[in-house]
């Protein structure tokens, strides 16, 4: 399949509209449980994923230490989530939703659900396996992605002077 396959250009505009629900279903979801982006996708990896140290839920979050440290303690003080001893290391800890945090998410999932209520219950193993396939290379494409330079026709990013309320923008190179 070409990059001008019809097939594949449907499938593709699919995916952009996959993506683009779930963006607006992050939105609103941080609108339900009162948190920001950040925290709703910290609690998201800790809802999928299980208990995780806070540097390793940083990596997937693209944070920086000082950056998750006021994150977590957010989630914290919000009792979405909470720090626990290492199992096996007593000089780290390790990051789990609350009972609180596991039923807020618990209340949203009944939207998600619902995304599959027009879908054949003996094909769901198929959907499972396409779209856990579909994770896995749009995983793959992010990271290769990242590491690509940033491409030279686009305008340089912004950059907000909170101090100032002046927006800068970074010079090329």
């Amino acid at each position: 399949m070409g990059t001008h396959d019809p097939a594949l250009a449907n499938a593709v505009r699919a995916l952009r509209e996959l993506i683009l629900a779930g963006e607006k279903y992050r939105q609103v979801a941080c609108g339900y449980l009162q948190l920001d982006i950040g925290q709703s996708q910290a609690v998201s990896y800790l809802y999928s994923r299980g208990p995780m140290g806070q540097s390793e839920l940083g990596v997937l979050l693209g944070f920086t230490t000082g950056s998750m440290t006021a994150l977590v303690d957010r989630l914290e003080r919000d009792n979405i989530a909470r720090r626990l001893p290492h199992p096996t290391d007593r000089r780290r800890t390790q990051l789990e939703l609350t009972e609180h945090g596991r039923s807020a998410v618990n209340n949203l999932g009944r939207w998600l659900t619902g995304a599959f209520n027009h879908i054949d219950p003996s094909t769901l193993p198929e959907v499972t396996t396409t779209l856990t396939s579909i994770a896995g290379d749009l995983r793959r494409q992010i990271a290769d992605l990242a590491a690509q330079p940033r491409h030279d026709n686009m305008p340089p990013p912004v950059h907000h002077d909170d101090r100032q309320g002046a927006v800068q923008r970074t010079p090329p190179g």
